[in-house]
Order: structure tokens, then C-alpha cells, then sequence
């Protein structure tokens, strides 16, 4: 399995659960230092753990590239992709292919990512995709016109809520180009959790203290999603308690944006266009 963003919070702790329970890890980190830092102290724990770092950074489609052709090079399976890694709220940014930062590695490098590991992941007998997502989509809506902030002011929790609906419409689009096939795309998000990634947004380090969960706890609807025989393609899962922000998981709603197929539809041409990564390029003959 790889998991994206896996030196740090929910990502770390789905690799470091995955892999005390035997499965085989890539942790998929832009920062090479952490990332191994990452694996020492997974295998501190476990020594027998089977995990290793590999870099990807998500705000870079050539590393997006090389990370998957060196992964389809070295491997023969792929059961889980758990597209975690993310950015949150920062200073106005863009990646190196010139995307606003947060649609450009929460959505655009997931996407092409799962696209160029798609053939492999179709051909892993019951794989699946897992894409975290966030209670914030719920605020969230895909701006056709300017998906990368170029004609309008820039605002950093709009930015974040597109990305986290984004994530959703393309679990949408993903299982419906994956029926007939044994493999499902499902998300997740972990409700109110404490981790790094709100390193640029005040008041939820502020609050934290108060009211989050430990990234432990805030992994486990990801995990659900991953491993539960029950789960179809579409799931998304959430904390049970109130507005989802605490407790264990269950499967939840998404907003009804989060299901317009049309919207789905479109983003993914979008997607396709902007990254320039097709499924059709890269699907098996």
C-alpha cells in the first residue's frame, strides 16, 4: 500500500497501524528527512514492519511522474492507495507547474497520481482507493471558471473547501470509470483532529488543546474506509458524533454538491487537461 503524506498526523499513524499489522508500506513524503524519520520510528516500535520511504511531491507532476513510474517499475500490486497527503490554509502559493497550492496537490497530484497507478491498482484483485477528504467541502464549490485563483482575490479557506470537494467529486467520477472491475474508490475524513496541517490556521491550533482528537483516533476513518469488507465504492466516512467532529467511525453523508455527476464529470476532463494525465493513455491494451 502507499500512503501520501505518511511522515506526519493521520497519515503516519494509517501507515504505522497498517504496518504493525503486516502490510507493506510505502510512506509517500515530499521531505525526504521526515520521511525516513518517519520510518525509523515505525520501525522502532516493530522491527520487523515492512515499510520504506519514497519521495513524492504533490506539488510537482514531474515528481508525481517519476514517483509512479519507479513504483510500477519495482512492483506487481497495488491493493491500497491512500491519497492523504495535503495542505491547508496557507499564504497565497502556487506549485511548480503554476496551480494554486492547495487545488494543485489535495486534487490535481492525487489525481494524476491515481491515474498513472491506475492499471496496476485495476489489476490487484479487490484494491481500493481512499481519498481524504474534509467536513469542509461542505462549504466548498468548484469554480469552473478560475479553478486556480487567477481571476479572483484569493481566499484561503474557499481554496481549501474547493480542494476538499474536489477530492469527493473525484472518488465520484473514479468508481463510476471503475464498474465492471473488482477495485473501489471510497473516502474519508477525521473530523476535527489535531495535526500539522493546521500549522497556518490560528484558530484550530488554538482550539485544539479543547477539542481535538488524537491523530490515532482521527486515522481511523481512513482506515475503516481501507480495510472494512463491507465498505462499496462511493462510502464516505466520518466520526459519529455531533456535526462528525469526534468519535469512531461510521459511514456519513457528503453534501449534495459532493454527488452532482455532471460536476464530477466535468472536473475530471478539467483534471485531465490541467495535469495532462489521461486514463486512456495510461489504461492497458
Amino acid at each position: 500500500m502507499i500512503v501520501t503524506g505518511a511522515n506526519t498526523g493521520i497519515g503516519f499513524e494509517t501507515a504505522r497501524i497498517m504496518a504493525n499489522k503486516g502490510a507493506n508500506v510505502i510512506l509517500a513524503c515530499r521531505n525526504s528527512e521526515k520521511g525516513e524519520l518517519a520510518v525509523r520510528r515505525i520501525l522502532d516500535q516493530d522491527s520487523v514492519a515492512k515499510v520504506q520511504f519514497s519521495r513524492l511531491d504533490l506539488a510537482d507532476l514531474d515528481s508525481v511522474r517519476d514517483f509512479s513510474d519507479k513504483f510500477l517499475v519495482e512492483n506487481k500490486r497495488l491493493d491500497l492507495l491512500i491519497n492523504n497527503a495535503g495542505v491547508m490554509m496557507p499564504p497565497e502559493s502556487k506549485t511548480k507547474q503554476g496551480f494554486e497550492l492547495q487545488f494543485g496537490v489535495n486534487h490535481l497530484g492525487h489525481f494524476a497520481l491515481t491515474i498513472q497507478l491506475l492499471p496496476l491498482i485495476i489489476a490487484t484483485r479487490k484494491s481500493r482507493v481512499v481519498c481524504v477528504s474534509s467536513q469542509a467541502h461542505r462549504g466548498g464549490s468548484i469554480a469552473f471558471n478560475d479553478l486556480n485563483f487567477k481571476k479572483r482575490r484569493y481566499a484561503p479557506w474557499s481554496a481549501y473547501s474547493q480542494s476538499k470537494l474536489a477530492n469527493l467529486l473525484f472518488v465520484l467520477a473514479l468508481q463510476k470509470l471503475l464498474t465492471g472491475t473488482t477495485t473501489i474508490a471510497v473516502a474519508a475524513h477525521p473530523g476535527w483532529t489535531g495535526t500539522d496541517l493546521q500549522r497556518t490556521f490560528t484558530f484550530a491550533r488554538l482550539m485544539n488543546p479543547f477539542f481535538a482528537m488524537s491523530a490515532t483516533q482521527g486515522a481511523l476513518p481512513t482506515l475503516r474506509a481501507a480495510v472494512d469488507q463491507n465498505v462499496k465504492g462511493e462510502d464516505y466516512y466520518g466520526p459519529h458524533g455531533f456535526a462528525e467532529m469526534r468519535g469512531f467511525p461510521i459511514k456519513v453523508m457528503t453534501s449534495l454538491a459532493a454527488r452532482n455527476q455532471e460536476d464530477a464529470k466535468r472536473l475530471w476532463t478539467a483534471s485531465e487537461a490541467l495535469t495532462g494525465v489521461s486514463f486512456s493513455e495510461t489504461a492497458p491494451v
